[in-house]
């Protein structure tokens, strides 16, 4: 599923939600985009495992606000990504430790996301198939 979000003030599209990641990551070009100070970075030294099983190697791991959902229904949290300098598709994967915290429940047919705001309001966000296509071409 993709979606939208705003991370750091930037409107972010092409973010995968993948409930069967265990992290967060923002990809290399994409936390430049965002204008966020390299300072910023810390290290992280613990090896990934790429979708194919092979390891990758990280730039360290960066804590951004994170909103997602629009308007008057949304929900800002702080979420630690780890940076990764790799060719995709995507630009950020939003993993389980996000989704837990956001206490978000997934549903792939609907093509939707639900979770409550601190006013125990339920906020849906959809996906973009427009953006998912463009993600698989």
């Amino acid at each position: 599923m993709v979606v939208t979000a705003t991370i750091a003030n930037w409107r972010v599209h092409k973010i995968l939600i993948d409930q069967g990641s265990s992290i967060d990551m923002l990809y290399w070009l994409t936390f430049l985009k965002l204008n966020v100070p390299e300072s910023a970075i810390q290290a992280y030294s613990e090896p990934l495992l790429s979708f194919a099983g092979q390891k990758v190697r990280s730039r360290g791991f960066v804590d951004l606000l994170t909103t997602f959902g629009i308007g008057q229904s949304y929900r800002t949290l702080m979420v630690r990504y780890i940076l990764v300098d790799a060719d995709t598709s995507y630009n950020v994967l939003i993993g389980r430790r996000t989704l837990n915290q956001l206490g978000a429940i997934v549903s792939t047919p609907h093509m939707a996301m639900k979770f409550s705001a601190s006013n125990e309001m339920m906020i849906t966000v959809k996906a973009d198939p427009k953006e998912a296509r463009q993600c698989y071409i």
